[in-house]
């Protein structure tokens, strides 16, 4: 460029002495000569620019010693500082259903064994004893036997100034068997007397047997003793001797034994009979009702 449009400074000189260096080193690689540029005599105002340095190489590192415990790196993947990824994690494959089948099947233990063997014998026996059961009540249609009072006689009842009961009652109970083919055996006979739910008296009798379609008389005899009464009912029982309706409530626990050739079975029969009576000293029965469960 004309002086009269630059004027030289210190950054000035110093670039263009590197320009100069610049051309006689492109000149020296170059293999056959050539002219120079016309832009190498002109100084070319050029922005300052930092040296370049040259590319960092990282040093080798010394190939890993060969462990039996694992496994040993191809050559040239240990050029770089860096440490290996951890190799993934064993997942066993999934099964498909064919592989399921062909897998070995266990012993089944001989304590299992038994275990189902006693319990299917268990449930044929319990099925067996259920059409057992439905078969008898089917053919042989078992009935419970009956209680009735053919007669009954209330002799005294007197109340003291306490309300306690003291009294005399007698009655015929007609036991009957119903069955045509069951014969019974009443085991225990517990007979209990009540006067709107009190309990005043209490009987027990014999044991006896009954042949199929028979009945039996039973003379019962009960009396009270110093049965405290609470005063509503002591007044209940003076009123209804006043009217000459006396009622009482017989009720009869059993345990019967049902016999059918060698085999037999038992179980408890509940009676119950409600009774209206005459006053004392000579009540006798008027009405009566008996139900048996």
């Amino acid at each position: 460029m004309p002086s009269s449009f630059f004027t030289p400074t210190k950054h000035s000189m110093a670039h263009s002495l590197l320009q100069k260096l610049l051309s006689s080193l492109f000149a020296l690689l170059t293999p056959h000569s050539s002219p120079p540029s016309p832009l190498l005599h002109h100084e070319v105002f050029l922005p300052r620019t930092s040296p370049q340095m040259p590319p960092h190489t990282p040093p080798q590192m010394p190939p890993y010693p060969a462990s039996p415990f694992r496994l040993q790196p191809p050559p040239g993947s240990m050029k770089h500082d860096r440490p290996l990824p951890p190799p993934p994690a064993w997942r066993p494959e999934p099964q498909t259903g064919k592989q399921r089948l062909l897998q070995p099947r266990h012993k089944t233990s001989p304590l299992i064994w038994c275990g189902a063997i006693v319990c299917v014998i268990l449930i044929l026996l319990l099925i067996l004893a259920g059409i057992i059961t439905l078969v008898f009540f089917l053919v042989i249609k078992p009935r419970n036997p009956s209680l009735d009072l053919t007669a009954a006689s209330l002799s005294s009842i007197y109340l003291d100034s306490s309300a306690y009961l003291n009294g005399d009652f007698s009655f015929l109970a007609n036991f009957s068997n119903p069955n045509r083919k069951i014969d019974l055996t009443f085991q225990y006979l517990g007979v209990d007397l009540y006067f709107r739910d009190r309990l005043i008296a209490v009987q027990a009798l014999q044991p006896f047997a009954q042949r199929t379609g028979e009945s039996r008389l039973e003379s019962v005899h009960m009396v009270s003793s110093q049965v405290l009464l609470p005063p509503e009912l002591a007044l209940e029982l003076q009123q209804q001797v006043k009217r000459n309706s006396v009622v009482y409530s017989v009720r009869g626990t059993f345990k019967v034994k049902a016999s059918l050739g060698v085999g037999h079975y038992s179980y408890w029969v509940s009676t119950r009979c409600d009774i209206e009576l005459t006053a004392p000293p000579n009540g006798v029965l008027v009405a009566r009702r008996c139900r048996t469960k």
